[in-house]
């Protein structure tokens, strides 16, 4: 299944350097790798889902992001210690050296953006609101339209999701039933459909 992100524009294939680019080297990771730690390169995303993520001393993970087809991540981007690009699905990258990064201008923006609006959401009280806002944001990155409403294309768990949010399983997985049993949500294939999500965005 194709990712369809909605609100961002695809910098690649707005970019016109592109085809300039397409001989940069590739690489291919697979699901639950770690990203090499390099402060010389960029990886732009061509295939699969990523997370950035670092950890408390308690050693209690937080994602600071998703990442998508498009997406630029590296540990340039990136002053927080210790810091960790994790691939949640097999992902291919190309590696952009820094002689080039001034061509990914518009991914780089679009990297600041969605840091920010994560960030936003991350903040959102009460909890039930943010992890809604959470899901909605998810379902504008990596979804899909369907019959029922919008498929989040992006195996994520209940203990993911409360990594993100600064919250826990069990709470999670009770909204979860919540927003099933208000019909705001339904599964599918161990995924997550929102049937109202422009709905959502009004709140």
């Amino acid at each position: 299944m194709t990712y369809l992100p909605i609100n961002t524009p695809n910098p690649i294939s707005n970019n016109p350097l592109t085809t300039a680019t397409e001989q940069l080297p590739q690489r291919l990771f697979n699901r639950r790798e770690i990203i090499p730690q390099r402060n010389d390169v960029l990886w732009r995303i061509e295939r699969g889902t990523i997370r950035t993520l670092t950890w408390s001393e308690d050693g209690t993970f937080i994602t600071l992001g998703y990442w998508g087809p498009g997406d630029l991540v590296g540990y340039p981007l990136s002053t927080v210690k210790p810091y960790q690009i994790e691939c949640l699905t097999s992902v291919e990258v190309s590696i952009i050296p820094p002689h080039m990064w001034h061509e990914d201008l518009n991914a780089l923006l679009c990297h600041i953006q969605q840091a920010e609006e994560l960030l936003s959401i991350v903040h959102r009280k009460p909890i039930s609101l943010r992890l809604w806002q959470f899901l909605v944001w998810l379902s504008q990155k990596f979804g899909c339209e369907v019959e029922q409403g919008k498929l989040i294309d992006l195996n994520i768990t209940h203990q993911e999701i409360a990594e993100v949010l600064n919250t826990t399983r069990v709470t999670v997985t009770r909204l979860l039933q919540q927003f099933e049993e208000e019909g705001k949500m339904l599964r599918y294939k161990r995924r997550i459909v929102l049937c109202f999500p422009n709905q959502a965005t009004k709140k």
